[in-house]
């Protein structure tokens, strides 16, 4: 299959209408062409495009920033002499300053397919300043590696921030190509927005079920998303980050695995099972010990659950990481009511409301774990309903069949 820079890299016909036009380009590390040349070396070393700037988004341009949630600054790219400007810096969204630099902005960025990802709402704003400023932009689209699968509650009105970009369920099963053309959609924005294409991108074929396994190579779009494995546990393990339990950060697997010092990992399961057993089916989950080398219990051994999903067991039709972390919380709750789960602090610049909330674009989930008289099924009447209307919204917006 063919990725949108590879594309417009080989065929000069993508790129005519960018002639006599300043171009910038929104990229990350994952931004990588089939030969793994960086975006930004590929399209400067065209010679027929006015390349002028560029933009990084969470983590940098290169992906110099490690941890989360640690920003990062403007610089000028030393081998090629361009601005890069950051938006997660001093700033989220582009300033009128940054915009006037260019005319068209191509945006290359490996999405996970999940809300919470920072990338989609940075899509969002480029977007909302390219309407104002009366700028282009042309999305390389990419795959969705966790593919075309549905879950998890709506981000309710009055929840948007930076990990909540609009109405969107954890799994949206979009491209970041469709996600740019249902943004103009719904936000109603007067921007001249195209996606150049990818081409074969087959979401419903074994064994990848959204990314091209044994064709392409996986480079990190951040630094915490090391494999396919992470793409499809994170609209579930994401969550974790609202909670004092770790999602591995700090070890070989995060966001596959979670834990804490004081976790009985096979009563948890067993708690599970007893609760909602078919949600915790598509996967293989196991009891495990490990250590954080730095984040939430750092230098602590933890004992926990690793998610696997990358043997014969995975069903990808049937894994739903969203329902499954959702469980682990509720079984904790029924083993202690008490136990100190929610964690209290700043979350993407918010210091109101709680992390966890924010994550889910509700309190919904929260309520739901927090309530012991709350069964499966209430959660499921919660979630289904968005589920559904989702899946019939995102049909105006598929390119991909």
């Amino acid at each position: 299959m063919i990725f949108g820079i590879d594309r417009l890299l080989a065929e000069p016909a993508l790129r005519r209408p960018l002639a006599g036009r300043r171009i910038a380009l929104l990229a990350h590390p994952a931004s990588v062409t089939r030969e793994l040349v960086h975006a930004l070396d590929a399209l400067h070393a065209l010679g027929d495009l006015d390349l002028v700037a560029a933009f990084g988004p969470q983590h940098g341009l290169r992906g110099e920033k490690q941890d989360n949630m640690v920003e990062s600054p403007d610089y000028t790219d030393a081998a090629l002499g361009l601005p890069v400007h950051s938006l997660y810096g001093a700033v989220r969204r582009p300033t009128p300053a940054m915009m006037s630099a260019f005319d068209v902005l191509l945006v290359d960025l490996q999405d996970l397919g999940c809300r919470v990802y920072t990338f989609v709402t940075t899509l969002r704003y480029v977007l909302e300043a390219a309407a104002a400023s009366g700028k282009a932009v042309w999305v390389l689209d990419r795959p969705n590696p966790a593919g075309r699968p549905v879950e998890g509650t709506r981000l309710e009105s009055g929840w948007e921030s930076f990990v909540g970009a609009g109405p969107l369920p954890m799994r949206h099963g979009l491209t970041l190509g469709e996600l740019a053309n249902w943004f103009v959609r719904t936000l109603r924005l007067d921007v001249d927005c195209r996606v150049i294409a990818m081409e074969g991108w087959q979401p419903a074929a074994a064994p990848g079920y959204g990314w091209p396994l044994g064709e392409r190579a996986w480079v990190n779009p951040s630094p915490n998303a090391p494999g396919l494995s992470t793409a499809r546990c994170y609209p579930g393990t994401v969550m974790l980050e609202g909670t004092t339990l770790s999602e591995g950060r700090g070890t070989t697997r995060p966001l596959e695995l979670f834990g804490a010092p004081d976790l009985d990992p096979r009563r948890l399961l067993a708690t599970m099972a007893a609760i909602a057993p078919g949600w915790m089916a598509g996967c293989r989950l196991r009891p495990c010990w490990f250590e954080p080398t730095f984040h939430k219990h750092a230098g602590g051994a933890c004992a926990g659950v690793q998610i696997h999903v990358e043997d014969a067991a995975y069903d990808h039709g049937a894994f739903r990481p969203w329902r499954l972390i959702a469980l682990a919380f509720k079984a904790l709750r029924r083993i202690d009511p008490d136990y100190a789960l929610w964690r209290n602090f700043p979350y993407e610049y918010e210091t109101e409301r709680r992390a966890i909330d924010l994550i889910n674009g509700g309190e919904s989930l929260r309520a739901w774990v927090d309530d012991p008289a709350a069964a499966a099924a209430d959660l499921e009447a919660l979630a289904a309903p968005g589920e559904r209307a989702w899946r019939e919204e995102r049909e105006a917006v598929l390119l991909y069949r």
